[in-house]
């Protein structure tokens, strides 16, 4: 009930760490240029990611058509999460680099630890409905790919196919507020003095 919960909530729990960033944050030009290139690879990864599993990322409840294996599934079980992680992590470097030490760690490990809470209990909650729904083969899926750390080669599994349209669809409200993080980054870096 709780990790149901917690799924359908979300993107509202991980908007907590986007605001605490916005909010009190103060870039430096050498954590604007250390962090951005890992919030760009991040959504490069959930991009390629959203490709192969559709439109269905963006459900209140666990909904899974098929079983996306291919693309970057075939290397790590959880390619979105850990893109959104990246991102995150990325985000967290370029909005704390002004900050003193102390608001820096304190801004870091309460946003990127809200993110791992998350994460900690929703991807188990999706594994359980995986497993129900697709029973062996999901198992065999489990058996040949990691969790959370990509494997170096992709895993022997049935690959699928990359579609640009569900990406498209999906990531509409991914690209804002990338948008809107970018932007606010911007006019910190420009008018708060670190």
């Amino acid at each position: 009930m709780t990790r149901a919960f917690i799924f359908k909530n979300r993107g509202a729990l991980l908007a907590i760490p986007a605001a605490l960033l916005a909010i009190f944050g103060k870039p430096s030009a050498f954590s604007v240029a250390a962090g951005l290139p890992l919030a760009f690879a991040g959504e490069l990864l959930r991009c390629w990611a959203v490709g192969y599993s559709g439109v269905t990322t963006r459900e209140g409840e666990v909904i899974a058509p098929e079983l996306a294996t291919g693309g970057p599934y075939s290397f790590v079980r959880n390619p979105l999460y850990l893109g959104n992680f990246m991102t995150a992590l990325g985000f967290t470097i370029a909005y704390t680099g002004g900050c003193t030490a102390g608001k820096r760690f304190a801004l870091r490990a309460t946003a990127l630890g809200i993110m791992a809470g998350t994460y900690a209990t929703i991807v188990p909650h999706e594994e359980d409905f995986l497993r129900e729904r697709f029973g062996e083969a999901y198992v065999r899926y489990c058996e040949s790919v990691p969790r959370i750390v990509p494997l170096l080669e992709p895993a022997d599994v049935p690959r699928g196919e990359w579609k640009l349209e569900a990406v498209a669809q999906a990531e509409s409200r991914t690209f804002v507020t990338f948008g809107a993080m970018l932007a606010v980054l911007a006019l910190k870096a420009l008018y708060v003095k670190p």
